[in-house]
């Protein structure tokens, strides 16, 4: 096949424009279908007031368990469906997370002075329940009605940064901190 003179130059031409016409496209709003996160990014901030106490009197400070993720549930020591159920999605999220579950703790933050009933604790090996000793602390946790609807993620360096909504998809959560995992170079 013989191309003219004038076929060559518009081929030429084309093969020149293609990049500067997908960069257009690119910048003035066509995307690319991409991964978006199902949780809530918040604003990174580090957790303050992290002074407390586990259920039996030991004192626990937040600030040791850094190096590790937290995935958090904020309520109070009568656990209702709700926080008995978003329990049980923290365990399980922990538990397929396979050889990196170890990277990952689950804190139960009591709001009260209520205490937990034994039955639900049994279930949760591993769970750490905690009381903080400034009311402060709990503030820090964003929802539009109750922090309890929600389960958050601490990262390892100890900054509060991510919300599940209420009623989390497990298996989008999952994936979630599958790929925050992944990704991390700490904890």
């Amino acid at each position: 096949m013989h191309l003219s003179s004038r076929s060559k130059f518009l081929v030429l031409i084309g093969f020149f424009m293609v990049p500067v016409l997908a960069a257009y496209l690119a910048y003035f709003g066509w995307r690319p279908a991409g991964h978006t996160n199902y949780g809530e990014l918040l604003k990174v901030s580090p957790l303050q007031h992290t002074a407390g106490k586990l259920l039996d009197g030991q004192p626990l400070n937040l600030d040791t368990l850094q190096g590790k993720w937290l995935m958090v549930h904020v309520g109070t020591a009568r656990c209702d469906e709700a926080c008995a159920q978003q329990l049980y999605l923290m365990r399980q999220v922990r538990i397929t997370q396979g050889k990196e579950q170890s990277r990952i703790e689950r804190l139960w933050v009591v709001a009260d002075k209520g205490l937990p009933e034994a039955s639900l604790l049994q279930a949760h090996p591993g769970l750490l329940v905690w009381r903080p000793e400034d009311p402060a602390f709990l503030s820090q946790f964003p929802a539009m009605q109750s922090p309890g609807q929600h389960i958050y993620l601490v990262d390892p360096l100890g900054n509060l940064m991510l919300r599940f909504p209420a009623q989390p998809d497990a298996k989008r959560m999952m994936k979630d901190i599958k790929l925050l995992l992944k990704a991390s170079q700490i904890g």
